[in-house]
């Protein structure tokens, strides 16, 4: 169909490069979303939405439903532990049922309805920045990782709109660097005071007092508040428990799994080791590199998400307020 390519920044070359890629159909889709491409809770998910209308549009005219059938498994393997992949492909599925137009038309109102509660998520989360503050962020959850504000992020570009004085903290999030690449150009753009730092540092800043609130994203929530987001959140918020700071997961009631009761039940992808054993860059005259930074002949593990037990959080930031991470509270922000 005339109207089914989709349009994405192409986040592996940032910060180096600013580039504007296409994908025409649902496979190029896929692997946008498998090559991180195109990541983040809230980017996978509207990637995914039109990637279901794209194959609506693909499907042959002798047998469409066992075509869309496959195409949707095939666009839910690529990042299985994305709760809002599985949220976009179910809602434009269902009404790609009705008509191919009906499809596309659910994976826009689900793309805007992503800007639309992130932006919202901002408003609420913007109580929490003091005048002066500092906070500590893992990963990216900006507007990059969003179509648009983002989650985590949210709150400080609003805050920083308004004229409060922020200092971000950014964990460098190995072992792709979302944090040191993704995090830090967006805060650069938005011209926030920030600094990179060590996945971790974070600890010994908590303990000097220069941390007053973190903030991280998430990727899928349990119904008991348990939060899988990015390797190393955990760890964060164990740290952020110990020294009395308060740990904030900003994510909108999308990435709730009312099917997943608590945290181990949550898929965890796991990535290829060369992510650990390989880093990429650019050199001072321009050239892309990648280099081995790993003992020759050694392997790696590289899980992508860790769960954080809802104990070590103090509340969740969504489009419809900030809530308890217990079930009573999940499932009464839930309801209609």
């Amino acid at each position: 169909m005339e109207h089914s390519s989709v349009y994405f920044i192409n986040q592996n070359l940032l910060p180096f490069e600013f580039k504007v890629s296409k994908a025409e159909n649902y496979l190029q889709c896929c692997h946008a979303i498998q090559s991180m491409m195109v990541r983040g809770a809230g980017a996978i998910g509207a990637m995914a939405g039109y990637a279901m209308a794209q194959a609506f549009g693909q499907a042959p005219g002798m047998d469409p439903k066992t075509f869309v059938g496959e195409a949707r498994k095939t666009i839910e393997s690529t990042r299985p532990t994305a709760r809002n992949l599985f949220h976009a492909t179910e809602k434009v599925f269902n009404g790609g049922l009705d008509s191919v137009n009906d499809a596309f038309e659910e994976a826009q109102r689900l793309a805007d309805k992503d800007a639309e509660d992130s932006r919202m998520i901002g408003e609420y989360g913007q109580t929490l920045i003091k005048d002066g503050i500092q906070v500590e962020t893992h990963c990216n959850a900006g507007w990059l990782a969003f179509v648009d504000y983002g989650t985590a992020l949210s709150p400080v570009y609003l805050a920083h709109s308004a004229g409060r004085k922020i200092f971000v903290f950014v964990d460098e999030t190995r072992p792709r660097g979302q944090g040191a690449r993704l995090t830090a150009w967006e805060l650069q753009q938005a011209g926030v005071p920030h600094r990179i730092i060590p996945d971790n540092a974070g600890a010994s800043l908590m303990s000097q007092g220069k941390v007053d609130l973190m903030i991280t994203g998430a990727d899928r929530i349990a119904v008991n508040g348990d939060v899988a987001n990015k390797i190393g959140t955990f760890e964060k918020a164990i740290v952020a428990r110990e020294f009395g700071i308060p740990f904030y997961v900003a994510a909108p009631t999308s990435t709730f799994d009312l099917n997943c009761l608590e945290g181990k039940e949550i898929p965890i992808e796991e990535r290829s080791e060369e992510e650990v054993l390989f880093q990429e860059g650019i050199t001072d005259n321009g050239n892309y590199v990648r280099i081995r930074v790993s003992s020759p002949g050694s392997h790696a593990y590289n899980p992508a998400f860790d769960v954080t037990p809802a104990k070590y959080i103090t509340g969740i930031i969504t489009e419809k307020g900030i809530i308890h991470p217990d079930q009573k509270s999940i499932l009464k922000f839930l309801k209609p």
